[in-house]
């Protein structure tokens, strides 16, 4: 995993600290197993076009992306024991419940992810 920010694409501004998914195992692993993200960060999950939450014990946002970074659909507070799909998405935000209404996160606006540096 690696972490980094989530940026607004025109604006440049930080929304959110997001870590991004390196390797397909975590991929798949998402949030299960894990506690539930804090207000202000979150997942992303690439390539990826859907999501599901069997095995969570809380409600999630999901936030899906086409390959420029636009959000294409929304899925707030998903529930657990829930399937998600977008089609044409290639990139998955995964926050906590509520969070993606707070970040304004909404078709057609468009995000990008920039990698922390390295100290």
């Amino acid at each position: 995993m690696r972490a980094g920010t989530l940026l607004d694409h025109d604006l440049d501004t930080p929304l959110a600290s997001v870590t991004r998914c390196e390797g397909s195992l975590e991929r798949m692993r998402g949030l299960l197993g894990r506690p539930a993200p804090a207000p202000g960060s979150g997942l992303l999950i690439a390539p990826c076009n859907s999501v599901h939450t069997v095995g969570m014990r809380y409600a999630i946002d999901v936030v899906f992306l086409d390959r420029e970074g636009r959000v294409l659909k929304v899925c707030a507070a998903l529930r657990p024991l829930r399937l998600a799909v977008a089609r044409g998405a290639r990139q998955v935000i995964e926050l906590a419940a509520g969070e993606a209404a707070r970040l304004g996160l909404a078709p057609p606006r468009r995000l990008r992810w920039q990698a922390e540096h390295a100290a």
